[in-house]
């Protein structure tokens, strides 16, 4: 058992033979893209095997982890990535990404897209939420069910505690999610409105009082319950559902909903009913776009065409609301 010193913070997959004496890694973090690396198990070195051709200067970047109390004092970790000499005057565009659900991790990993936001001074702040699998089954129930709320809590906290640090302020974060972190961003734009610029709920379950009669949403019950399991899971449900915490006359954040004419994991009915009802309570002149990918289901599998159209489009958005140059 040996261990390999890494370049940062990242994460690694490793494939072998037994018969093998040498082995390969993929190492990637949210400023290296995947590097394949060979692995000499008897002198415990290893050496670059495959570098992905990315114009893009890892050097001029850093990823710290923080941990921060959440509503509960529970402590939540977070991963930062931004440009080195940032300065922490309480005015940098700032994008929060968040899942926290179904046992499943958020690991570092690199995406081209976010090159765009990091290179104009953004900072990407990926949030590890209760509900995920990162700290084994505790961590996960702990955002499940009638704890979901622990989930929407670790989230604001994050954006409170980067606000309370100097990294930004209410008027320069966006929040960003997908699916379940589609739910995480409705749940926290509604219950805190003020606190985001910027909301992209993307193909999120928004209707947590009917979500399991579509498709494959009775899977989720796991999860989340159902508001047939109980008056008690209704009400709890209900407390949190984005759909039905829309309140008339509210001032809500800049918002792109999207959503696929072919989704039927998180069937395009959610956004929809979303997008219409966020469009009636708004108050003021904040845009709410809808965005709807046809021929296209809930994400995986698109081809790469669709796949830089949508983050031209989620990006720009951002960084347009963020008031950021591009």
């Amino acid at each position: 058992m040996h261990e390999i010193t890494l370049p940062s913070l990242g994460s690694v997959d490793f494939s072998g033979d037994k018969d093998e004496k040498d082995c390969y890694f993929t190492f990637a973090s949210f400023i290296t893209p995947g590097t394949i690396y060979k692995y000499d198990t008897d002198k415990s070195t290893y050496t670059t095997y495959r570098v992905p051709n990315v114009k893009f200067n890892t050097d001029d970047f850093i990823t710290e982890q923080i941990f921060f109390p959440s509503k509960d004092s529970t402590k939540i970790p977070m991963f930062l990535t931004y440009k080195k000499g940032l300065k922490k005057n309480g005015k940098n565009p700032l994008l929060l990404y968040g899942y926290g659900g179904f046992n499943i991790s958020l690991n570092p990993g690199f995406s081209a897209t976010r090159i765009p936001f990091l290179d104009k001074g953004g900072i990407y702040v990926e949030v590890t939420l209760r509900g995920g699998g990162e700290y084994g089954e505790e961590w996960h129930i702990a955002g499940t069910k009638m704890q979901k709320q622990n989930v929407f809590d670790d989230f604001i906290a994050a954006a409170e505690y980067l606000i309370d640090n100097k990294y930004t302020n209410s008027e320069k974060i966006a929040i960003m999610g997908g699916s379940n972190g589609g739910l995480l961003v409705g749940a926290c734009m509604t219950q805190r409105p003020e606190l985001f610029r910027v909301a992209i709920p993307r193909v999120g379950v928004m209707d947590m009082l009917r979500y399991h009669k579509f498709t494959i949403g009775w899977n989720w019950a796991g999860d989340y319950g159902t508001s047939e399991d109980s008056k008690e899971m209704f009400e709890y449900l209900k407390s949190y559902s984005p759909l039905h915490n829309l309140k008339p006359g509210t001032k809500y954040p800049p918002t792109l909903v999207t959503t696929a004419d072919h989704d039927d994991r998180v069937v395009p009915a959610h956004s929809f009913k979303f997008a219409a009802t966020l469009q009636e309570c708004n108050d003021g002149t904040n845009p709410t776009l809808i965005r709807i990918d046809s021929k296209a289901g809930h994400g995986a599998g698109k081809p790469t065409s669709k796949v830089l159209e949508e983050y031209a489009d989620i990006y720009s958005f951002i960084m347009y609301n963020l008031d950021m140059s591009f």
